[in-house]
């Protein structure tokens, strides 16, 4: 028996230093289009709004690529 279903969309980047990051948004729209996607990531590159272990986004940064997550949750009850 399912008791949760999330889903969440993955954006995956390259750094300054060639190292994959990504970052997640909870329960995307379930019509988001790929323009939008590219458009949100090419905007997160440009505005340099986040950094991850002092290494910028923004410097010889590439947008690599999206995807949708969906994670089922199913819970047991071990007491018998």
């Amino acid at each position: 028996m399912i008791i949760d279903e999330s889903k969440k969309l993955v954006m995956i980047f390259k750094n300054s230093i060639g190292k994959k990051v990504s970052i997640s948004i909870e329960d995307p729209r379930d019509d988001i289009t790929k323009l939008e996607i590219k458009t949100a990531m090419e905007l997160i590159i440009s505005k340099n709004v986040f950094k991850k272990n002092n290494y910028s986004f923004v410097e010889a940064v590439e947008a690599v690529g999206a995807q949708i997550v969906t994670t089922d949750t199913v819970e047991y009850d071990l007491v018998l």
